[in-house]
Order: structure tokens, then C-alpha cells, then sequence
């Protein structure tokens, strides 16, 4: 019987997420057998220090590559959030999952939303890009640093350091955690990462073996979106130091869908911010994402992604 070991990180999340995939081979491939190949990284052992200060989003996903490349794993599993726009020679990111609810959620056990909080109110929050997003249309709020997978982050909250904290809509539900959801944050307030809700799956790029799996598991219009998004990331040089946030989505039918891409970049106080967007025919959508990064790049989004540590 042939097998096919999926690589992910043992968090609860990451775990529900490999199941996942699993599942969707099993029942496109019964004959099948699938393992999932549990592995700490460097991310998940430090969880006290700001991403920013032990190597960005790559400590999520670095011990799963080497996987990959020695060939203990087929396939790694990602929150394609935390996976880097440049990846190592030989690898690439084949297929992405149907995305589920790409918003940010605010969580809270007093308050019924963000504009209910008083001043000073502490949020908790890994991500510089959802707090200077945040901070700009509620700036009474203050923001603090918490990291930890989804049940820690809630605990923290549940033991009352924090008033509210953010984490991703997506990330609660497949935890079965969407009732802790106080709100989910619209995206003309908060844009998301490149790639959040979606599940991607990286292998290494010449296993041509893996075509039936990578086209039965692709979403197509996930597959458009997201790459138009980490196409920004990617020509910026950008990594989670700086708050960079770009957001795809389709529209119209078949024959004339288009897509949008709206993107946020700023510096780390969040005094100097661009936002730029596109739109054009679904088939134009890698040339239109190189034009907003173009626009982005003649307004010095490069020398606000220089500031980065």
C-alpha cells in the first residue's frame, strides 16, 4: 500500500489541520495509507519571545522543510500564514486548500466588541500587523505581546491579563472554538496576512509522483488569491517584523472573474502607511499583483520594510 506522511507541528491546530488534509486524500484515494509526522520547531519551544526576535515566520516551518528534503516527509502541512514568500531552492508550496474565514477575531469575555472598550484597555496580540491596524481606528486601546498557540492565548485572557486579545477566525473554528469569537474584525478595518485561513501544503518541487494528490487536494480560486497576496510579501522582502497585510478576492462568473487585491504596509510606529489596491480579470491576477507591488515599492514601502530588525 502506498504512503503518504504528512509533516506538521503538534499543536492542536496544526494537528486538526493535518487530519484534515489527511481525510481529503483518504477520500479521493482510499488505497491510501496516510501518516502524520509530528515535529517541534523553534517557534513552538519559544513561545515568550516576540517572533520578530527569534527569526519570523520561518521558526514555524523550518524543522518541516528538512523533512521534506531528507524525505522523511511527502508533504508538509501549513497555516500558509506563517510560511515565508521565498522558500528554499527545490521546494515549493503545490497546493492550498479551500480557504475558510481569512478575518481576524476579536475575543473577550466582558465586552461585545472592540469599540466597547474603554481607554486603556489591554489587547493581546502577536502580530504588529493587526495591532497598528487596530490602533488606528481605536487608538485608546493598548496594545501588549502574547504568544502561545490558541488555548495558552485564551487562557490568558480567561485569567484576566488582558481585556481582549486577536487571533485568527479560521484558527477558532477549526478548534471548534468559534463561540469564543466576540467579533470578526471586517477587512476594511483589519486586513489579514497573505495566505490566513488557508492550508497549504509544501513538497519539494520535483515530485512529480505527488501530481494526482496536489491536483485532487488544490483549490483553484484559493490557489489565484493567495498567490496574489504573497506575491506583495514576496516583492517586499517582507516578513512578520514589519506589519505588511495584503487580501485577495474573487468576483463575477467563470467567463469574467476578477480579482482584488487591497494590501497595508507601514512603518513599525505605524506613522507612515500605504494602502494600495488592484482589480482586474482573474487570468491578469499575477501581473496585477506585480503592479500594486510596483506602486507600493515608487512610494517607499521598501524603506518602511527596511526599518524591519
Amino acid at each position: 500500500m502506498r504512503t503518504i506522511r504528512l509533516a506538521t507541528r503538534k499543536s492542536p491546530l496544526a494537528l486538526w489541520q493535518a487530519n484534515d488534509v489527511a481525510d481529503q486524500i483518504r477520500a479521493s484515494f482510499p488505497e491510501i495509507q496516510v501518516e502524520i509526522v509530528g515535529l517541534s520547531t523553534e517557534g513552538d519551544r519559544n513561545r515568550i519571545a516576540a517572533l520578530s526576535e527569534i527569526g519570523g515566520k520561518g521558526v514555524f516551518v523550518k524543522e518541516l522543510e528538512i523533512a521534506l528534503q531528507t524525505g522523511d516527509a511527502d508533504f508538509a502541512v501549513h497555516s500558509t500564514k506563517d510560511v515565508p514568500a521565498e522558500l528554499p531552492d527545490g521546494l515549493a508550496l503545490v497546493a492550498l486548500c479551500k480557504r475558510a474565514d481569512p478575518r481576524d477575531a476579536f475575543v473577550a469575555n466582558v465586552y461585545s466588541g472592540l469599540a466597547e472598550l474603554p481607554s486603556g484597555a489591554r489587547i493581546g496580540s502577536s502580530s504588529l500587523r493587526r495591532c497598528l491596524q487596530l490602533a488606528k481606528v481605536y487608538p485608546q486601546l493598548v496594545f501588549e505581546n502574547l504568544r502561545g498557540n490558541v488555548e495558552t492565548r485564551l487562557k490568558r485572557l480567561d485569567d484576566g491579563h488582558f481585556q481582549g486579545i486577536i487571533l485568527a477566525s479560521a484558527g477558532l473554528a477549526r478548534l471548534g472554538l468559534g463561540h469564543r469569537i466576540t467579533e470578526n474584525i471586517p477587512t476594511d478595518i483589519c486586513l489579514p496576512s497573505a495566505g490566513q485561513g488557508a492550508v497549504g501544503l509544501e513538497a519539494r518541487a520535483d515530485r512529480d509522483d505527488l501530481v494526482d494528490i496536489i491536483r485532487a487536494l488544490n483549490h483553484e480560486p484559493t490557489f489565484v488569491t493567495v498567490n496574489c497576496e504573497r506575491q506583495i510579501s514576496r516583492r517586499l522582502g517582507a516578513t512578520c517584523n514589519l506589519p505588511v497585510a495584503a487580501f485577495a478576492q474573487l468576483s463575477g462568473d467563470n467567463s469574467e472573474a476578477m480579482v482584488q487585491l487591497d494590501t497595508f504596509v507601514s512603518d513599525l510606529r505605524g506613522e507612515q502607511v500605504l494602502t494600495i489596491g488592484g482589480h482586474d480579470l482573474v487570468q491578469n491576477a499575477g501581473a496585477m499583483a506585480d503592479r500594486v507591488a510596483d506602486e507600493l515599492i515608487d512610494r517607499g514601502a521598501l524603506a518602511l520594510v527596511s526599518e524591519a530588525p
